[in-house]
């Protein structure tokens, strides 16, 4: 991760530490220690807090993909980020759950947008395509596949959060992943579809 504000990037690895799944490789202070550190290290996933556009796409990093937190906003800015591998563009006023659903989201190929950033791209893109390559895949990840699991044993979120180590605001990601990966509108209807692509032991 990189961050110039040593509060910030403090902050940044607080939420790393704290969270069972993810490990921390690196923390700098800019965002080209950070391209120079990515050259020889194999990420999935690379935070970043910067409003420095070109550092961002001057330099390739790896084949991470990016969570950023930032105030740029206006939309033909945004565009290029998400063409050059950035998958999640975050406030800086995002909490801390909000981050850790943008790297789980990012590392399964999602694009994800904070609400200034979506309007600002619908104002100018709207009814024209973005290409964004993401890389999404409809397969269910192995995670995915824990929450489907516990979803068929009949736990609610709190006890499937607690089970896994995770807040209940990524839990409600996770189903909400399920659901569109499945074309599924409900538990019940997930948990079936499951089951029938062998899923869920039965």
């Amino acid at each position: 991760m990189a961050a110039t504000s040593a509060v910030r990037r403090a902050g940044l690895e607080s939420i790393v530490h704290s969270h069972p799944d993810f490990q921390l490789a690196g923390s700098f202070g800019s965002v080209a220690s950070l391209v120079s550190f990515s050259h020889g290290t194999e990420l999935d996933v690379i935070v970043i807090d910067s409003d420095s556009i070109p550092a961002l796409l001057r330099d390739p990093m790896s084949d991470a993909a990016i969570v950023l937190l930032t105030a740029v906003s206006d939309a033909r800015s945004i565009a290029r980020l998400l063409r050059n591998k950035v998958r999640a563009i975050l406030s800086r006023e995002s909490d801390p759950d909000d981050v850790i659903s943008a790297v789980y989201g990012a590392h399964d190929g999602l694009v994800l947008l904070s609400a200034p950033a979506a309007e600002s791209l619908a104002a100018v893109y709207d009814g024209q395509p973005l290409e964004v390559e993401t890389g999404l895949s409809e397969e269910i990840t192995s995670r995915e596949t824990d929450v489907l699991r516990m979803l068929a044993q009949g736990l609610v979120n709190k006890d499937i959060a607690k089970r896994l180590g995770i807040s209940e605001h990524t839990v409600k990601f996770h189903i909400s992943s399920i659901f569109d990966k499945l074309g599924a509108s409900t538990r019940t209807e997930a948990v079936t579809l499951g089951i029938r692509r062998g899923l869920i032991p039965i």
